[in-house]
């Protein structure tokens, strides 16, 4: 198999695809909480911990050494947004798995009943029973 039909078939399967858009929703996830922990969050941290500043409200700030800036308020931004996606994440996917265990208990409770209904039905005679039961009965009736 070259390397080429390797990579169509890897490619095309069900898994890279759902990834894909996975990571599409990701993305566009990602800037919704960064817009939330931008406007919303970090602002009422600011006002909590006290970072006024001229362009507004920021969260933590930067301190300088040998003119070099160290911009700490991105970085805890970050780590805000990072916890935000990671929780959620989280979240969704025990929801997921909450949803996988009940639905394989429910497949596998009709499976046992399915089961023992067949088991409790009666089973159905052969075909050399059926026949000797007509011959019986043609006999029982000539006797008569």
């Amino acid at each position: 198999m070259s390397l080429l039909s390797e990579f169509k078939e890897f490619a095309l399967k069900g898994n890279v695809m759902d990834m894909a858009v996975g990571v599409i929703i990701g993305a566009a996830f990602g800037n919704i909480v960064t817009a939330l922990t931008d406007n919303f969050i970090n602002p009422l941290i600011a006002v909590i911990f006290g970072g006024n500043s001229e362009d507004g409200l920021q969260i933590g700030g930067q301190f300088v050494i040998r003119g070099v800036a160290f911009n700490y308020g991105a970085f805890l931004s970050a780590v805000v947004n990072f916890l935000i996606i990671a929780l959620v994440l989280f979240l969704i996917l025990k929801a997921i798995n909450t949803a996988s265990a009940k639905a394989a208990a429910l497949a596998a409770a009709k499976l046992k009943k399915d089961k023992e209904e067949e088991a409790a039905k009666p089973a159905e005679p052969s075909e050399e029973v059926k026949l000797l039961t007509e011959i019986k009965d043609i006999l029982a009736s000539q006797n008569k």
